[in-house]
C-alpha cells in the first residue's frame, strides 16, 4: 500500500471520528428526535441480513441509521438493541489500529443519545466475526475494551 493510501485512510478516519464528535456535541439531542418509517420490531428466522432493522425502538432506529449514514463508508451496517447496545459493521477501510478511536467516539455519540446508563458497543469486522466490546460504566466514566 503507498504511502498516499494510507494517508487518505488515516485522513478518512481521522475526519469520521471529528464529525461523530461534532455531530453528537452539537446536534446529538436531536437524532433521537429525527423521524423516521415504521418498522417492525419482530424479527422472523428467515429475515435475510440486510433486512434487519437498525433498532428495536424508534431512537435506536434513528441512531443506527445515523451512524451508518455519517461514517463515510467507515461503517456499513449498525443497530440499536435496547437503547443500550450498540453493534456496528465496519468496512475494510478501517485498520486495526483506528479500531479503537472509532469505538471511542461511537461511544461519546451513544451516551449522549442514550444518557444515564451503562452501555455496550460490539463491533464486527466485514466477515461480521466480533473483533472488539467496548463497555462504557456510567459511574466511572470508563471504557473497558474487550
Amino acid at each position: 500500500m503507498t504511502w498516499v493510501q494510507q494517508s487518505r485512510k488515516i485522513l478518512t478516519t481521522v475526519v469520521l471520528v471529528f464529525t461523530l464528535m461534532l455531530m453528537t456535541a452539537c446536534g446529538g439531542g436531536n437524532v433521537a428526535q429525527l423521524d423516521r418509517t415504521s418498522t417492525p420490531s419482530a424479527i422472523s428466522g428467515g429475515t435475510a441480513y440486510s433486512q434487519l432493522e437498525r433498532g428495536n425502538s424508534p431512537s435506536g432506529q434513528t441512531f443506527g441509521n445515523w451512524v451508518v449514514q455519517t461514517s463515510q463508508g467507515l461503517i456499513q451496517d449498525a443497530y440499536v438493541r435496547d437503547n443500550n447496545k450498540l453493534g456496528v459493521v465496519i468496512s475494510r477501510q478501517v485498520r486495526p489500529n483506528e479500531v479503537r478511536p472509532l469505538v471511542k467516539s461511537l461511544t461519546q455519540g451513544f451516551r449522549k443519545n442514550f444518557p444515564n446508563q451503562d452501555l455496550t458497543v460490539l463491533v464486527y469486522g466485514p466477515d461480521k466475526k466480533l473483533i472488539l466490546t467496548a463497555k462504557y460504566d456510567v459511574q466511572t466514566n470508563q471504557i473497558q475494551y474487550t
